[in-house]
Parts: structure tokens; sequence; C-alpha cells
């Protein structure tokens, strides 16, 4: 009889505790989040959304603008996890690799603007405290690790956009 009780409590409480995180974006991260993508729609119906596809499209024919350019300015603007909307005015062949682009650009980001994952921090942190030990300056640190996001981001990007379009190809979509 304890065995029964003591699962039908452990099983409540998976769900008591699932309700705790809920609560805990509700009142966290969904609010920025909403407040976020209302003012990005926002901005888009003021400049217009023909005016917004223009530049996309301008930045999707240049490979360097696609997978560098965007995704940063993505990343800074609009931050994690709200940079990969971004991605909705690029072609359907280029999505996926924009994607790999600003996602792999949230965490070399954060020494020099924190603001764009800082739930993330702690992973530069930890990074940056062994610098500290070392008795190493930190700004030199994050001017780096941005710089290598830079360029590992555009190697990502062209990599994913060139095995998208193998995998489009090969099922006659492209």
């Amino acid at each position: 009889m304890d065995v029964l009780a003591n699962f039908a409590e452990a099983f409540i409480g998976l769900f008591q505790e699932g309700g705790k995180v809920f609560l805990s974006l509700a009142g966290g991260i969904l609010p920025t989040l909403i407040t976020l993508i209302t003012a990005v729609n926002a901005l888009i119906k003021i400049i217009g959304q023909d005016k917004v596809d223009k530049i996309a499209q301008f930045a999707a024919k240049n490979i360097f603008l696609r997978y560098t350019v965007m995704p940063v300015a993505s990343v800074f603007f609009l931050t994690n996890p709200m940079a990969y909307t971004m991605g909705k005015f690029l072609p359907e062949k280029y999505k996926p690799a924009f994607y790999d682009a600003a996602v792999s650009f949230v965490h070399p980001i954060l020494g020099l603007f924190p603001h764009a994952n800082p739930a993330e921090l702690f992973v530069y942190m930890g990074i940056a405290q062994g610098i500290q030990q070392l008795n190493l300056p930190l700004g030199q640190l994050a001017v780096r690790y941005f710089i290598v996001g830079v360029i590992v981001i555009f190697i990502r990007g062209v990599v994913t956009e060139r095995l998208t379009v193998r995998m489009l190809r090969q099922r006659n979509l492209a």
C-alpha cells in the first residue's frame, strides 16, 4: 500500500514541479518575449513589410551578409531566442543555415554584450574566471571570442547551406 501511495505522490509531484517551472517562465521570460515580439512586429509594420523583405532579400543575396551581419544583428538586437525569427525573411533554402549561424552566435557575443543571452552567461563567466586566475585581461578574451564567433558562424552557415541545398536536390525540391 505504501508503494502505491509513494508512486501517487511522486507522480503528482512531477506535475507540481512542472507547474512551478511554468509559473517561473510565465513571470520571467514569457512577458519579455511577448513584449519583444510585439515591438519587432510593430517596427516591421512601421517600416513596412515590403521594405523589411527587400532588406532581407538584399542580405540573402550575399553569402557573407547572410551568415555574419544578419545573425550578429539579430542576436544583438533581438537576443536569444527571438533572434531566430529574422530567418522568416529569407528564402526557405537559407533558413536552416541562418538558424545554425544565429544559434551558434548566442555564446560568443556574451563577453561584449551579455544582454543577448543572459541565461547562458555562466558559460562565458566560467571561461572568464580561468582567464582572470591567469591575470590576463578579459577585454581581449571578449573581443577574440566575438571575432572567432563571427568566423565560426560564417563557416557553419556556408556548410549548412550547402548541405541543405544538396538534400533539397536529392528530394527534387530545389
